[in-house]
């Protein structure tokens, strides 16, 4: 991403998914915009690096759990707020 903070400055992030709708902010700018269940959503899951890990998760749930992910390096969290829409 061309948006991110220098090393020592926080990055922020707003995900929002109302109806299906998702859209992925980074420092106030739209990254990512997707609709859940549709044929791009499945051909986005179907070529990630994740295919086959769980063929079910293009079913996105509606009410669970919230992950965080970090790819095998050093990573911080701070003032994460869930609000439901």
């Amino acid at each position: 991403l061309q948006n991110t903070r220098p090393v020592g400055e926080w990055n922020s992030a707003e995900i929002r998914i109302e109806d299906g709708q998702v859209q992925h902010f980074q420092n106030g700018e739209k990254v990512v915009e997707f609709q859940l269940g549709t044929q791009d959503w499945r051909e986005l899951v179907a070529g990630s690096k994740f295919p086959g890990l769980n063929p079910t998760w293009v079913d996105v749930p509606t009410r669970g759990y919230i992950g965080l992910q970090d790819h095998n390096d050093n990573v911080w969290y701070r003032n994460i707020k869930l609000k439901e829409l």
